[in-house]
């Protein structure tokens, strides 16, 4: 294939992180989940998941909000997660 027509992912991609503050039992968790899960393998970017009853800190400064979406270590939203913004955030 020409390299005109290959997806490549920039390592800029691979240096950043995502992260989903969460809790079980949770819609509004397993909607955002899904949006971080496309948008991450599309791009390459890693992406992990956090419990929230399972982290004191992440309790008391996220509870009201979950889910919570953090790019590298910084709040990008939460309660519901926008595709597009998350991409864009992930590119720009």
């Amino acid at each position: 294939m020409s390299p005109l027509f290959r997806r490549t992912t920039p390592a800029a991609s691979r240096d950043r992180l995502v992260t989903l503050v969460r809790k079980p039992g949770c819609h509004l968790c397993d909607d955002a989940q899904v949006v971080v899960e496309k948008v991450c393998t599309e791009l390459g970017v890693p992406w992990e998941g956090k419990d929230i009853t399972q982290d004191q800190e992440l309790h008391d400064r996220y509870w009201e909000q979950i889910p919570v979406v953090l790019v590298d270590g910084r709040q990008h939203t939460f309660w519901r997660v926008d595709e597009d913004r998350l991409r864009k955030a992930l590119t720009d």
